[in-house]
């Protein structure tokens, strides 16, 4: 096989030092007959965009993905960069100096930030760049994290993309904004004349996300570890329903504001940093458009209502599902799923589920310190 270079994503490494600079570019992979590698994650999604763009249409994502800045200490348990809060600044405050720089580096790159903060836990950071469409967006998120990586080891510190790092904090989330655009540049969820601002198409999208919600989260939330996020109480969502300004719906539609309509979107909740971007985004649009071709109805919004609180025979009665509890369930949801089963094609699918098999089983049969801390004098 061989690899066909993408000249548009060809870009100088900030980093690398004057006198040895370095680019780097993403590639396509063909196989010897000069075909499509099926088994090419991009190629996957590129193909997906393809075919949605000779429809008219064009997806859009956002992501505002979280990650922990940690002290080097020798490889024992991890020890935040800084004692630092929600949005905490201050002028000497060294985590914002270096998140201030991975800013400007990733701005050379292209990215078009448009905001850096501090996040909730302490030594945790966010930051968002510009929204394109899934392609750009998913090269962007590998571009953002080599160069979290990189540049935190200039500083003598190591970047994490781990969902659950900590027991009894915040994890990171990786939470994506979606939209359809038609080619001419136009939000086709946007509805003046709805209640909610959304259109037919919207509400069509909303609906087969919900239906597909439990199998896309073993591409989303791949790990054994994404699903110690994904539990009451950290504002990580488990139960599957959407609201406008609820955050603890797997689906959020952001407030309109008036004359922003190609601001409208909906925000789905439950990815996580440690995801394929290549894979997840596909697994969305395949869910989405499952949604609009079978023109499917989308539940009651989950309004006013803090789906934590209810109780299990209230969310059964409103029909609200929750999320797989671990990597295990996610993925026998994912295998009985046709629908994204078929937009990941046998090649993918196949090799994923090999892979996630085996990262469960270990995990699976490994003994945990706090088995041994629970067990080992009370058995």
């Amino acid at each position: 096989m061989h690899l066909k270079i993408d000249t548009d994503t060809y870009t100088v490494l900030p980093w690398t030092p004057d006198e040895m600079k370095r680019a780097r570019v993403f590639c396509d992979i063909y196989t010897t007959e000069d075909e499509p590698f099926a088994g090419d994650p991009r190629g996957m999604l590129k193909k997906m965009l393809a075919e949605l763009k000779a429809r008219g249409l064009v997806f859009n994502c956002g992501t505002e993905p979280e990650f922990f800045l940690f002290k080097n200490n020798g490889g024992m348990r991890p020890v935040p960069h800084d004692v630092g809060g929600y949005f905490d600044f201050s002028s000497d405050d060294e985590a914002a100096v270096v998140r201030t720089e991975l800013m400007y580096a990733l701005n050379t790159m292209g990215l078009e930030i448009e905001v850096g903060h501090h996040e909730v836990a302490r030594g945790q950071h966010e930051i968002d760049f510009r929204f394109a469409d899934a392609l750009r967006t998913a090269d962007n998120v590998l571009t953002l994290k080599y160069t979290v990586k990189a540049i935190a080891a200039q500083h003598g510190l190591s970047a994490s993309f781990m969902p659950k790092p900590i027991y009894g904090i915040n994890g990171s989330g990786m939470h994506t904004h979606q939209s359809l655009f038609d080619e001419k540049g136009n939000n086709l969820f946007f509805d003046e004349k709805d209640e909610f601002n959304l259109s037919k198409i919207a509400y069509a999208f909303i609906a087969g996300q919900l239906k597909h919600a439990c199998a896309m989260a073993a591409l989303v939330a791949p790990t054994v570890n994404s699903y110690k996020r994904l539990v009451p109480g950290y504002e990580a969502p488990v139960y599957v329903g959407w609201a406008q300004m609820n955050r603890s719906a797997l689906i959020r539609i952001p407030r309109y504001t008036a004359g922003q309509n190609n601001a409208m979107r909906a925000e789905l909740r439950c990815p996580d940093p440690s995801c394929n971007p290549y894979l997840g985004f596909a697994a969305m649009l395949a869910a989405a458009l499952d949604g609009i071709d079978n023109d499917l109805d989308v539940p009651k919004p989950l309004n006013n209502i803090n789906i934590y609180d209810l109780s299990e025979d209230e969310r059964k009665a409103k029909g609200i599902k929750e999320l797989p509890a671990s990597l295990d369930e996610a993925l026998q949801e994912l295998k009985n799923d046709n629908v994204i089963r078929e937009a990941l094609g046998n090649e993918i699918f196949s090799a994923f589920m090999r892979a996630k098999k085996e990262e469960w089983e270990e995990f699976r049969t490994h003994v945990t310190d706090w088995e041994v801390k629970t067990f080992l004098e009370s058995a």
